[in-house]
């Protein structure tokens, strides 16, 4: 898959790749997934590792990975199949480095503070309260920050100026 080059125009979208490549069963999966088309249930038997599905779902997330159906065998139910889109890299942005830290700190930290945060913005979300800056200002952190959190979590991302809640079943 030669030339395909992830661009990168917004320092949010690092909180994947960062998450993806620091974690060695994840790596090993995307490192499988540049190689071939392969089932969740053919990357698992490789990995050998429980968080297979929640690799997949952060690669989906950080459009890192496309998918497709496979034709089973007569009688056979389809399955999905995954393949890494990408095997480049280029960043194309600017940032001040207080906003670096904040995603740098996000993707690679496993800080309890950041699961409190976490609870605060879901509690927002359930009052109707979706939009990133009025989130940033009553939890006090900067936009930023709040947004990368969301592409860390699995069942949240960002949409426009707000953040949504996904629906994480497959």
């Amino acid at each position: 898959m030669p030339g395909h080059i992830r661009i990168v125009n917004d320092p949010v979208e690092l909180v994947p790749l960062l998450m993806t490549f620091n974690d060695t069963h994840f790596k090993k999966v995307y490192e499988l997934l540049n190689k071939s088309w392969l089932t969740e249930d053919e990357i698992q038997a490789q990995v050998g590792d429980d968080s297979v599905s929640m690799c997949l779902q952060l690669l989906k997330k950080g459009n890192l990975v496309e998918e497709q159906w496979r034709m089973p065998k007569p009688g056979a139910k389809p399955e999905k199949e995954f393949r890494a889109t990408y095997n480049k890299f280029r960043a194309n942005f600017q940032c001040n480095l207080s906003d670096l830290s904040d995603i740098i700190y996000i993707s690679l930290s496993n800080d309890e503070s950041l699961r409190d945060v976490v609870v605060r913005i879901e509690d927002e979300l359930g009052r109707g309260n979706s939009s990133i800056n009025d989130l940033s200002r009553k939890i006090g952190v900067s936009s930023v920050f709040i947004k990368g959190l969301a592409k860390r979590i699995p069942h949240m991302d960002v949409k426009g100026q707000g953040l949504v809640l996904l629906d994480t079943g497959r």
